[in-house]
């Protein structure tokens, strides 16, 4: 098949999904279970993004300055530093981890 119509027709699923939302009655996705599944799914997504960002390069696995940079912000998120900190201590652990050698 041509990659535009598989473009389209993710468009179209996605919005048929997307649709399918509003279409619901809201007594259904008030339900306590709905709601810790759509938490624990997006909860899920993001760390599997992160990890894929961190840890991927192309088709390949690559432990980098990038995953040191991860390990410092996680850190720094577990002491509760702010948002800013955060980001800064994540730059500083990359910028050593190249500075020492690391791609």
């Amino acid at each position: 098949m041509n990659l535009w119509l598989w473009i389209l027709l993710a468009v179209a699923a996605a919005y048929a999904i997307k649709l399918s939302g509003y279409l619901l009655p809201r007594r259904l996705l008030d339900r306590p279970v709905v709601i810790r599944l759509a938490t624990g799914l997006t909860v899920g997504l993001l760390a599997s993004l992160t990890i894929l960002n961190t840890v991927g390069k192309g088709q390949a696995i690559v432990l980098d300055s990038r995953l040191l940079a991860l390990g410092a912000a996680a850190i720094a998120l577990w002491l509760k530093a702010p948002y800013l900190v955060v980001v800064l201590v994540g730059a500083f652990a990359a910028a050593l981890g190249r500075l020492a050698g690391l791609p």
